[in-house]
Protein backbone atom coordinates (compact mmCIF):
# COMPACT_ATOMS: atom_id res chain seq x y z
CA UNK A 1 0.00 0.00 0.00
CA UNK A 2 1.24 3.50 -0.84
CA UNK A 3 2.41 5.53 2.15
CA UNK A 4 0.09 8.38 1.15
CA UNK A 5 -2.94 6.07 1.15
CA UNK A 6 -1.96 4.39 4.43
CA UNK A 7 -1.46 7.78 6.06
CA UNK A 8 -4.89 9.02 5.01
CA UNK A 9 -6.64 5.85 6.19
CA UNK A 10 -4.81 5.95 9.53
CA UNK A 11 -5.80 9.58 10.14
CA UNK A 12 -9.35 8.94 8.98
CA UNK A 13 -9.63 6.51 11.90
CA UNK A 14 -8.07 8.95 14.36
CA UNK A 15 -10.18 11.94 13.37
CA UNK A 16 -13.49 10.06 13.52
CA UNK A 17 -12.63 8.68 16.95
CA UNK A 18 -11.57 12.14 18.11
CA UNK A 19 -14.87 13.70 17.01
CA UNK A 20 -16.87 10.92 18.67
CA UNK A 21 -14.94 11.31 21.91
CA UNK A 22 -15.45 15.08 21.99
CA UNK A 23 -19.19 14.68 21.39
CA UNK A 24 -19.35 12.14 24.20
CA UNK A 25 -17.35 14.23 26.70
CA UNK A 26 -19.42 17.37 26.10
CA UNK A 27 -22.74 15.52 26.26
CA UNK A 28 -21.84 13.81 29.55
CA UNK A 29 -20.51 17.03 31.07
CA UNK A 30 -23.70 18.86 30.13
CA UNK A 31 -25.74 16.21 31.95
CA UNK A 32 -23.38 16.40 34.94
CA UNK A 33 -23.93 20.15 35.25
CA UNK A 34 -27.67 19.54 35.62
CA UNK A 35 -27.02 17.32 38.66
CA UNK A 36 -24.62 19.65 40.46
CA UNK A 37 -25.75 21.51 43.60
CA UNK A 38 -27.12 24.97 42.72
CA UNK A 39 -24.39 26.74 44.73
CA UNK A 40 -21.56 25.03 42.82
CA UNK A 41 -20.13 26.71 39.74
CA UNK A 42 -20.36 24.83 36.46
CA UNK A 43 -17.10 23.10 35.56
CA UNK A 44 -16.29 23.41 31.87
CA UNK A 45 -12.59 24.10 32.25
CA UNK A 46 -11.69 20.39 32.74
CA UNK A 47 -12.99 19.54 29.25
CA UNK A 48 -10.49 21.93 27.70
CA UNK A 49 -7.68 20.42 29.79
CA UNK A 50 -8.77 16.92 28.82
CA UNK A 51 -8.25 17.75 25.16
CA UNK A 52 -4.84 19.35 25.76
CA UNK A 53 -5.83 22.59 24.01
CA UNK A 54 -5.91 24.92 27.03
CA UNK A 55 -3.18 27.18 25.64
CA UNK A 56 -5.09 27.85 22.43
CA UNK A 57 -8.34 28.31 24.34
CA UNK A 58 -6.93 30.86 26.81
CA UNK A 59 -5.46 32.85 23.91
CA UNK A 60 -9.00 33.30 22.56
CA UNK A 61 -11.19 33.42 25.69
CA UNK A 62 -10.85 34.99 29.15
CA UNK A 63 -13.00 32.56 31.12
CA UNK A 64 -14.44 29.07 30.84
CA UNK A 65 -18.04 29.95 30.12
CA UNK A 66 -20.22 27.07 28.95
CA UNK A 67 -21.03 28.59 25.56
CA UNK A 68 -17.39 29.52 24.90
CA UNK A 69 -16.15 26.03 25.74
CA UNK A 70 -18.83 24.30 23.69
CA UNK A 71 -18.10 26.55 20.72
CA UNK A 72 -14.35 26.02 21.02
CA UNK A 73 -14.57 22.22 21.25
CA UNK A 74 -17.34 21.85 18.68
CA UNK A 75 -17.50 24.54 15.99
CA UNK A 76 -14.29 26.59 16.23
CA UNK A 77 -12.38 26.03 12.97
CA UNK A 78 -9.30 27.67 14.53
CA UNK A 79 -9.14 24.70 16.89
CA UNK A 80 -7.62 21.85 14.83
CA UNK A 81 -9.10 19.28 17.23
CA UNK A 82 -12.69 20.56 17.42
CA UNK A 83 -15.53 18.36 16.19
CA UNK A 84 -16.00 20.42 13.03
CA UNK A 85 -12.25 20.35 12.28
CA UNK A 86 -11.94 16.62 12.99
CA UNK A 87 -14.93 15.75 10.80
CA UNK A 88 -13.62 18.03 8.04
CA UNK A 89 -10.16 16.43 8.17
CA UNK A 90 -11.72 12.95 8.21
CA UNK A 91 -13.77 13.79 5.10
CA UNK A 92 -10.75 15.26 3.31
CA UNK A 93 -8.70 12.14 4.05
CA UNK A 94 -11.60 10.02 2.80
CA UNK A 95 -11.92 12.12 -0.37
CA UNK A 96 -8.23 11.64 -1.20
CA UNK A 97 -8.57 7.85 -0.93
CA UNK A 98 -12.16 7.63 -2.18
CA UNK A 99 -11.41 4.55 -4.31
CA UNK A 100 -10.32 2.65 -1.18
CA UNK A 101 -13.61 3.20 0.68
CA UNK A 102 -16.95 1.49 0.30
CA UNK A 103 -19.77 3.52 -1.23
CA UNK A 104 -21.76 3.40 2.03
CA UNK A 105 -18.84 4.66 4.12
CA UNK A 106 -18.22 7.65 1.89
CA UNK A 107 -21.91 8.59 1.73
CA UNK A 108 -22.42 8.47 5.50
CA UNK A 109 -19.21 10.38 6.20
CA UNK A 110 -20.27 13.02 3.69
CA UNK A 111 -23.67 13.26 5.41
CA UNK A 112 -21.96 13.73 8.78
CA UNK A 113 -19.77 16.50 7.36
CA UNK A 114 -22.72 18.44 5.95
CA UNK A 115 -24.75 17.86 9.12
CA UNK A 116 -22.03 19.45 11.29
CA UNK A 117 -21.51 22.32 8.83
CA UNK A 118 -25.22 23.17 8.81
CA UNK A 119 -25.46 23.11 12.59
CA UNK A 120 -22.44 25.41 12.81
CA UNK A 121 -24.17 27.88 10.53
CA UNK A 122 -27.25 27.76 12.78
CA UNK A 123 -25.09 28.54 15.86
CA UNK A 124 -26.26 25.44 17.73
CA UNK A 125 -23.92 26.11 20.65
CA UNK A 126 -26.08 29.08 21.67
CA UNK A 127 -29.07 26.83 22.40
CA UNK A 128 -29.88 26.05 26.00
CA UNK A 129 -29.81 22.29 25.43
CA UNK A 130 -27.56 21.18 22.54
CA UNK A 131 -27.43 17.56 23.70
CA UNK A 132 -29.34 16.17 20.73
CA UNK A 133 -26.65 17.47 18.38
CA UNK A 134 -23.93 15.59 20.25
CA UNK A 135 -26.08 12.48 20.38
CA UNK A 136 -26.53 12.67 16.61
CA UNK A 137 -22.77 13.07 16.03
CA UNK A 138 -22.03 10.03 18.20
CA UNK A 139 -24.68 7.91 16.50
CA UNK A 140 -23.54 8.81 12.99
CA UNK A 141 -19.92 7.94 13.77
CA UNK A 142 -20.95 4.69 15.42
CA UNK A 143 -22.95 3.94 12.26
CA UNK A 144 -19.77 4.47 10.25
CA UNK A 145 -17.98 2.01 12.53
CA UNK A 146 -20.77 -0.51 12.01
CA UNK A 147 -20.57 -0.10 8.24
CA UNK A 148 -16.84 -0.71 8.42
CA UNK A 149 -17.32 -3.89 10.43
CA UNK A 150 -19.85 -5.21 7.91
CA UNK A 151 -18.54 -4.02 4.54
CA UNK A 152 -14.75 -3.50 4.63
CA UNK A 153 -12.31 -6.26 3.66
CA UNK A 154 -9.68 -7.05 6.29
CA UNK A 155 -6.74 -5.86 4.23
CA UNK A 156 -3.95 -3.43 5.12
CA UNK A 157 -6.32 -0.47 4.78
CA UNK A 158 -8.64 -1.88 7.44
CA UNK A 159 -5.78 -2.41 9.88
CA UNK A 160 -4.40 1.10 9.36
CA UNK A 161 -7.81 2.61 10.14
CA UNK A 162 -8.24 0.45 13.23
CA UNK A 163 -4.71 1.29 14.34
CA UNK A 164 -5.51 5.02 14.23
CA UNK A 165 -8.84 4.49 16.00
CA UNK A 166 -7.39 2.49 18.89
CA UNK A 167 -4.42 4.78 19.50
CA UNK A 168 -6.73 7.79 19.57
CA UNK A 169 -9.11 6.03 21.96
CA UNK A 170 -6.30 4.99 24.31
CA UNK A 171 -5.00 8.56 24.42
CA UNK A 172 -8.41 10.12 25.12
CA UNK A 173 -9.30 7.57 27.81
CA UNK A 174 -6.05 8.29 29.65
CA UNK A 175 -6.61 12.06 29.38
CA UNK A 176 -10.15 12.03 30.74
CA UNK A 177 -9.06 9.86 33.71
CA UNK A 178 -6.19 12.25 34.39
CA UNK A 179 -8.46 15.29 34.38
CA UNK A 180 -10.96 13.69 36.77
CA UNK A 181 -8.30 12.69 39.24
CA UNK A 182 -6.13 15.78 39.00
CA UNK A 183 -8.34 18.87 38.78
CA UNK A 184 -12.05 18.12 38.65
CA UNK A 185 -13.01 18.20 42.33
CA UNK A 186 -13.13 21.64 43.96
CA UNK A 187 -11.15 20.45 47.00
CA UNK A 188 -9.71 17.31 48.60
CA UNK A 189 -12.42 17.51 51.27
CA UNK A 190 -14.99 16.53 48.63
CA UNK A 191 -13.45 13.09 48.11
CA UNK A 192 -15.97 10.39 49.02
CA UNK A 193 -18.95 12.78 49.00
CA UNK A 194 -22.04 12.49 46.75
CA UNK A 195 -20.42 15.08 44.49
CA UNK A 196 -17.37 12.86 44.14
CA UNK A 197 -19.69 9.98 43.23
CA UNK A 198 -21.31 12.14 40.55
CA UNK A 199 -17.95 12.93 39.00
CA UNK A 200 -16.76 9.33 38.90
CA UNK A 201 -20.12 8.32 37.44
CA UNK A 202 -19.78 11.01 34.77
CA UNK A 203 -16.27 9.76 33.99
CA UNK A 204 -17.55 6.23 33.46
CA UNK A 205 -20.41 7.46 31.30
CA UNK A 206 -18.05 9.55 29.19
CA UNK A 207 -16.46 6.32 27.97
CA UNK A 208 -19.71 4.27 28.03
CA UNK A 209 -18.38 2.23 30.94
CA UNK A 210 -20.95 2.89 33.67
CA UNK A 211 -23.13 -0.21 33.21
CA UNK A 212 -20.10 -2.45 32.68
CA UNK A 213 -18.50 -1.10 35.85
CA UNK A 214 -21.62 -1.64 37.97
CA UNK A 215 -21.91 -5.25 36.76
CA UNK A 216 -18.27 -5.97 37.53
CA UNK A 217 -17.70 -4.02 40.75
CA UNK A 218 -20.95 -2.62 42.14
CA UNK A 219 -20.19 0.44 44.27
CA UNK A 220 -18.09 3.27 42.87
CA UNK A 221 -14.49 3.17 44.12
CA UNK A 222 -11.75 5.26 42.48
CA UNK A 223 -9.16 2.46 42.33
CA UNK A 224 -11.65 0.11 40.66
CA UNK A 225 -12.66 2.78 38.14
CA UNK A 226 -9.00 3.32 37.30
CA UNK A 227 -8.47 -0.43 37.01
CA UNK A 228 -11.37 -0.78 34.56
CA UNK A 229 -10.37 2.16 32.38
CA UNK A 230 -6.62 1.53 32.30
CA UNK A 231 -5.91 -2.17 32.86
CA UNK A 232 -9.02 -4.20 32.02
CA UNK A 233 -8.35 -6.80 29.31
CA UNK A 234 -11.92 -7.06 28.03
CA UNK A 235 -13.48 -3.59 28.11
CA UNK A 236 -13.10 -2.11 24.57
CA UNK A 237 -12.31 1.42 25.77
CA UNK A 238 -9.69 0.56 28.37
CA UNK A 239 -6.17 1.70 27.56
CA UNK A 240 -4.84 -1.87 27.78
CA UNK A 241 -7.49 -3.25 25.43
CA UNK A 242 -6.93 -0.44 22.91
CA UNK A 243 -3.16 -0.93 22.90
CA UNK A 244 -3.57 -4.70 22.56
CA UNK A 245 -5.81 -4.26 19.52
CA UNK A 246 -3.49 -1.62 18.06
CA UNK A 247 -0.61 -4.07 18.49
CA UNK A 248 -2.53 -6.73 16.58
CA UNK A 249 -3.11 -4.23 13.76
CA UNK A 250 0.57 -3.28 13.69
CA UNK A 251 1.64 -6.91 13.54
CA UNK A 252 -0.77 -7.59 10.66
CA UNK A 253 0.57 -4.59 8.74
CA UNK A 254 4.22 -5.33 9.51
CA UNK A 255 3.91 -9.00 8.55
CA UNK A 256 3.88 -7.93 4.90
CA UNK A 257 7.09 -5.91 5.16
CA UNK A 258 9.40 -8.79 6.12
CA UNK A 259 12.37 -8.57 8.45
CA UNK A 260 12.32 -8.32 12.24
CA UNK A 261 10.26 -6.17 14.56
CA UNK A 262 10.19 -2.47 13.70
CA UNK A 263 10.44 0.34 16.24
CA UNK A 264 6.65 0.83 16.37
CA UNK A 265 6.08 -2.85 17.21
CA UNK A 266 8.74 -2.79 19.89
CA UNK A 267 7.35 0.39 21.47
CA UNK A 268 3.73 -0.75 21.56
CA UNK A 269 4.70 -4.25 22.71
CA UNK A 270 6.72 -2.85 25.60
CA UNK A 271 3.89 -0.57 26.72
CA UNK A 272 1.25 -3.28 26.40
CA UNK A 273 3.38 -5.68 28.45
CA UNK A 274 3.94 -3.04 31.12
CA UNK A 275 0.20 -2.40 31.45
CA UNK A 276 -0.50 -6.11 31.54
CA UNK A 277 1.51 -6.52 34.73
CA UNK A 278 0.90 -3.15 36.40
CA UNK A 279 -1.07 -3.18 39.65
CA UNK A 280 -3.66 -0.49 40.27
CA UNK A 281 -2.72 -0.16 43.95
CA UNK A 282 0.88 0.60 43.02
CA UNK A 283 -0.33 3.10 40.42
CA UNK A 284 -2.48 4.95 42.95
CA UNK A 285 0.21 4.88 45.64
CA UNK A 286 2.95 6.20 43.34
CA UNK A 287 0.82 8.90 41.74
CA UNK A 288 -1.88 8.44 39.12
CA UNK A 289 -1.17 11.75 37.40
CA UNK A 290 2.51 10.91 36.94
CA UNK A 291 1.59 7.46 35.65
CA UNK A 292 -0.87 8.87 33.11
CA UNK A 293 1.54 11.57 31.99
CA UNK A 294 4.16 8.92 31.26
CA UNK A 295 1.53 6.78 29.52
CA UNK A 296 0.51 9.63 27.20
CA UNK A 297 4.14 10.30 26.30
CA UNK A 298 4.63 6.65 25.39
CA UNK A 299 1.48 6.66 23.22
CA UNK A 300 2.81 9.75 21.42
CA UNK A 301 6.12 7.96 20.92
CA UNK A 302 4.30 5.00 19.37
CA UNK A 303 2.50 7.38 17.00
CA UNK A 304 5.83 8.91 15.98
CA UNK A 305 7.30 5.46 15.36
CA UNK A 306 4.35 4.55 13.15
CA UNK A 307 4.94 7.71 11.14
CA UNK A 308 8.65 6.92 10.76
CA UNK A 309 8.06 3.34 9.68
CA UNK A 310 5.06 3.66 7.38
CA UNK A 311 4.51 7.27 6.32
CA UNK A 312 7.98 8.35 5.28
CA UNK A 313 6.91 9.77 1.93
CA UNK A 314 6.37 13.39 2.95
CA UNK A 315 3.91 15.51 1.04
CA UNK A 316 1.88 18.53 2.05
CA UNK A 317 -1.26 16.60 2.93
CA UNK A 318 0.58 14.11 5.15
CA UNK A 319 2.36 16.96 6.90
CA UNK A 320 -1.02 18.62 7.57
CA UNK A 321 -2.30 15.40 9.15
CA UNK A 322 0.71 15.04 11.43
CA UNK A 323 0.41 18.59 12.77
CA UNK A 324 -3.15 17.93 13.98
CA UNK A 325 -2.20 15.15 16.45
Amino acid sequence: MLSRVANSIYWLGRYLERAENYARFIDVNFNLMLDLPPDLKEQWEPLVFATGDQELYTSKHKGFDRKDVIYFLTFDTDNPNSIISSVSYARENARVIRENLTKETWEKLNELYHFVQKRAAKKSWLKEDPRQFFEDVKNQILLLYGLGESTVARTEGWYFRQLGLYLERADKTSRIVDVKYHILLPSASMVGTPLDFLHWTALLKSVTAFNTYRRLYGNIEPSKVVSLLLLNKYFPRSVFYCLSEAEVCLNKISANTGGGLNSAQRAIGALRAKLEFDDVNDIMANGLHEYLDDLQQKINHISNCINDNFFQVKDNFMTQNQTQE
